[in-house]
């Protein structure tokens, strides 16, 4: 059996090129640019937002780990 090859673009690439098939102005596809960064902020917020009340942080442990140095040592 034949391995399936692997899609190169994502389906939301592909949605993408299917939807805007035409050329955008520039002040137009700046515009959408920005409603991107909105989309995907949002979403990145709503998922933070999650982690914050499912560890129940409260601003006092913010704080610390702001102050805290959390990174791990890489292993050689």
């Amino acid at each position: 059996m034949q391995a399936l090859a692997k899609q190169p673009l994502s389906n939301v690439q592909l949605e993408l090129l299917k939807t805007f098939s035409h050329q955008l102005s520039e002040q137009d596809l700046l515009e959408l640019r920005k409603m991107l960064a909105v989309f995907f902020a949002k979403r990145l917020i709503q998922q933070a937002d999650k982690v914050w009340e499912n560890q129940n942080w409260s601003d006092q442990d913010v704080d610390k780990m702001l102050e805290t140095k959390m990174r791990k040592k890489r292993k050689s």
